[in-house]
């Protein structure tokens, strides 16, 4: 798949990925941008993916589901701290390996395209661990796959990649919830910083994202 993505989206990469284990975290605007990245950057990328990509029914949930897996995507629960531990578990076994995993702060898409507030599981995975957490700003993935239109169109992606986050205030902090808070804040922070987008101080609503998968 990795031609057709880059045939839509025309990706400019801006910067590197350092070497070693990495929690790569970028914004989250499309469903494709999972996509995006995993075709224009260097190193295999592991995702967390909600459960219902991998247990929902129908042909297109089934044959994502099984991208999902062959592709080593890891099942994570949405559902509370406690439930999505195992997934986070693996994450760490990731990047103990030296891999790299991806994950989305926001821990769903943008509804209306603005930054919203992030969730602290990357920080509760990355504190206290040998890796660097390296934030990603994702700009124009809505014009090849824009809400609300059916099918592609051709655009222009860029992939920001910034520098990887100053951990050591929080290292020897952990595990501190206050910290994960703090970490996380200023991971946001550096994401808004490359994409430009207005942030949010606050986690998407039920509403809105009912309204974003309507679209």
């Amino acid at each position: 798949m990795g031609p057709v993505i880059r045939w839509f989206a025309r990706t400019r990469v801006i910067g590197e990925l350092p070497e070693g284990p990495i929690v790569v975290a970028p914004n989250h605007l499309t469903e494709i941008d999972s996509l995006v990245l995993c075709a224009s950057l260097p190193r295999r990328l592991t995702f967390v993916a909600k459960n219902e990509y991998f247990a929902r029914g129908g042909a297109g949930a089934w044959l994502y589901g099984n991208l999902c897996r062959l592709t080593g995507q890891i099942p994570i629960s949405r559902d509370g701290a406690e439930s999505a531990e195992a997934a986070l578990n693996a994450a760490a076994g990731i990047l103990r390996s030296g891999g790299v995993w991806a994950i989305y702060p926001e821990g769903t898409r943008s509804p209306d395209g603005r930054l919203f507030r992030g969730r602290t599981g990357a920080m509760r995975v990355a504190l206290g661990k040998p890796c660097s957490v390296v934030p990603v700003g994702i700009v124009g993935t809505r014009s090849v796959n824009r809400p609300g239109r059916r099918g592609w169109r051709r655009g222009v992606v860029e992939i920001r990649i910034g520098s990887p986050i100053d951990l050591t205030e929080w290292t020897a902090r952990t595990p501190d919830p206050q910290a994960w808070r703090a970490a996380t804040d200023q991971l946001m922070s550096a994401i808004q910083r490359l994409t430009g987008q207005e942030y949010v101080d606050r986690y998407p609503t039920a509403a809105e994202r009912v309204i974003r998968d309507a679209a």
